[in-house]
């Protein structure tokens, strides 16, 4: 098949030109210079040199991948996959798949970017991470902090960011380990040491941290507070630091609410890019559970999703887990799968008697923020400090009710479906570039989800 593509390479480029509606120097630019390496598993990879085409593998793949696997199959009569490499990722230590995960056990989980789920609540962690990822030597964000309570996806993103350095870049040294390995081995060459009365352990593993390009250490809070491992993993991180070396760290909190924390560390990760990372929305608590359920012999119907979505907005464990439970319980007492299962099954979970989100509900939360009373924000008041507050009572319905935007604008002053439509959008525009209205409406979530 390989030699047949390389074969019909031509007429598969001169169809991209005359069916694809790419332009002609788009094509010049990012396709015809493509050579085809191998084809395994139903996959053709090609090769890119840097030196002429950039760095364009994220062209490639959102732009043009889809117009290439069209073009392929319409002339070879085949459906492929396509994979793309850089052309220093095809010398003979290029890791595949199979290899990495051996070398690599931590990569087993399957987390990368791929099957990461981008919303509102992870946007900015998530292209932080892909900034590194994509330049691990550019020190563009150096450290990268990650922060977030627990399962929400920073564990994800860290595997993330090493899967991808690992495949495009094998040159590099990777090394990722959680706080709890780093701690061990803190203490084995300790004891070690004591037991040879010399310090060729802790050397050992300095060099092992600090010969390195990129460090990932997850959930460094169980190191800060212990004394030796603490020490120990500032030094690296110093002298990794100071060569230039990427650092990528993850915590439960963010490096002001360390309060152990030395201030000159506090500083150090400050001075980097601390993001953080919220709970899922129901729109990304849906698609998280149609993203886990690709993998699942056993797929619940929508309305169960959605029954769990709603409910459930902690953090990706939790819905994983209900979805999980649901299914044990239909296999432990040989019943169909049922909304009526599922809410048995989920009963400790889900509080039958928790209040339910109404526009009512919504709105009296909304003005008890903005000190303002439920007749304002019905009436025909056009006053920025009504206007604001009513358009997020909108936004807030139509992302948190199953109303729809007739029903929204009829309990709010008998307003056309139209207008909800234009609040919500406008609010939600606002969202990507308004860092204070974002905050205010995390509260106000929090509020009407505790």
């Amino acid at each position: 098949m390989e030699n047949k593509i390389k074969a019909q390479w031509s007429s598969i480029i001169s169809y991209l030109k005359e069916k694809s509606g790419i332009t002609g120097p788009a094509i010049r630019t990012f396709i015809e210079p493509l050579e085809i390496i191998s084809y395994e598993d139903n996959a053709v990879t090609f090769k890119i040199n840097k030196d002429t085409q950039g760095d364009c593998i994220d062209i490639l793949k959102s732009r043009y991948d889809i117009h290439i696997k069209v073009a392929i199959e319409v002339v070879t009569e085949k459906e492929v996959d396509t994979k793309y490499v850089y052309e220093a990722d095809t010398i003979s230590t290029y890791i595949k798949e199979e290899n990495l995960t051996d070398r690599y056990p931590y990569l087993k989980s399957g987390h990368s970017f791929d099957t990461f789920v981008i919303s509102r609540s992870n946007s900015m962690a998530h292209a932080a991470a892909v900034a590194v990822a994509e330049a691990p030597t550019s020190q563009i964000y150096n450290p990268l902090f990650l922060y977030s309570n627990s399962g929400l996806g920073k564990t994800h993103l860290m595997h993330s960011i090493a899967r991808h350095i690992l495949e495009h870049h094998p040159e590099l040294n990777v090394l990722y380990t959680t706080s709890e390995d780093f701690t061990n081995q803190v203490i084995e060459a300790i004891r070690t040491n004591k037991k040879k009365g010399d310090t060729a352990a802790t050397t050992n593993l300095r060099k092992k941290f600090r010969n390195v390009d990129v460090l990932l250490i997850d959930d460094i809070q169980f190191i800060i507070g212990k004394e030796s491992t603490q020490i120990e993993f500032f030094n690296t991180f110093e002298a990794l630091y100071q060569a230039n070396k990427q650092i990528v760290i993850s915590s439960d909190k963010p490096p002001r609410d360390m309060d152990q924390l030395d201030e000159r560390y506090r500083s150090r990760f400050n001075s980097g890019l601390p993001v953080d990372i919220q709970p899922p929305d129901y729109e990304t608590s849906m698609a998280i559970l149609k993203n886990y359920q690709e993998n699942e012999s056993v797929k619940l119907e929508d309305k169960i999703l959605s029954y769990i979505a709603t409910n459930i907005r902690s953090n990706i464990r939790d819905l994983e887990g209900a979805y999980k439970k649901v299914i044990f319980l239909s296999k432990l007492t040989h019943q169909e799968i049922t909304l009526s299962l599922a809410e048995d099954a989920l009963k400790d979970i889900i509080k039958p008697d928790a209040r339910e989100i109404s526009v009512d509900f919504i709105v009296q939360i909304v003005t008890d923020h903005f000190n303002l009373t439920e007749d304002a924000i019905v009436s025909k008041r056009r006053q920025n400090s009504v206007v604001v507050p009513r358009q997020i009572c909108m936004y807030l319905c139509k992302e948190l009710t199953d109303l729809s935007t007739t029903d929204i604008g009829e309990k709010l002053g008998k307003r056309d479906h139209s207008t909800v439509i234009h609040g919500y959008t406008k609010i939600k525009e606002k969202l990507k570039v308004d860092n204070s209205l974002q905050n205010t409406i995390d509260v106000l979530m929090k509020k009407l989800n505790p």
